[in-house]
Formats: structure tokens, C-alpha cells, sequence
């Protein structure tokens, strides 16, 4: 079994990535500050769920390639809960 996450070779990338949403956030903020337009807020939102999506779903696939896959090849009761884990995070996306 290797070491680490399934995500560490992508570690940079989902760290700029966040650090980009990050920036989304703050701007966020300043738009209602600034009491800007509810639409262009709205518009700003939608595009920083999308990008946390986009960090969940890439997430998600790291870990069933990497963590499931391992987990499933060791077979036996760690098997099943890497399973059930990883449903259960499907769920959690699927319901956000």
C-alpha cells in the first residue's frame, strides 16, 4: 500500500486551487460591503461553488483511486468501510 493521500501528488494544485476560492470569499465580502448588486453577488457565489465543487469532485476521485482501491485490495472489514465512507461523502455532495 502506498504512502500518504491519493491527493498528494496534486497537493499544489488543490492548494492554488483553494487559495484561489479563498480570494473568491474575500471578494464576496466586499461586494457586500459595498453593497454592490444582488444579482453580480449571486453570480460570484455560483462560481465559487462551482469551483468548490470542482475541488470536491477531483478530491473524491483521488481518494476512490487511491484509497478505496488499496483498501479493496487488502479486502476484509477496512474494505467495507472505505466503501461505506466513500458513499457517504457522495451523499454529502450530492445533497449540497
Amino acid at each position: 500500500m502506498s504512502e500518504g493521500h491519493g491527493y498528494i501528488h496534486r497537493k499544489d494544485d488543490y492548494l492554488k486551487r483553494l487559495r484561489r476560492i479563498e480570494g473568491q470569499a474575500r471578494g464576496l465580502q466586499r461586494m457586500v460591503e459595498e453593497e454592490q448588486y444582488c444579482i453580480d453577488i449571486l453570480t460570484q457565489v455560483s462560481a465559487m461553488t462551482k469551483a468548490l465543487q470542482s475541488v470536491a469532485l477531483g478530491l473524491l476521485e483521488e481518494h476512490l483511486g487511491h484509497c478505496v482501491v488499496n483498501a479493496a485490495q487488502a479486502g476484509g472489514p477496512e474494505a467495507d468501510a472505505k466503501v461505506k465512507e466513500a458513499a457517504d461523502a457522495i451523499a454529502r455532495l450530492v445533497r449540497s
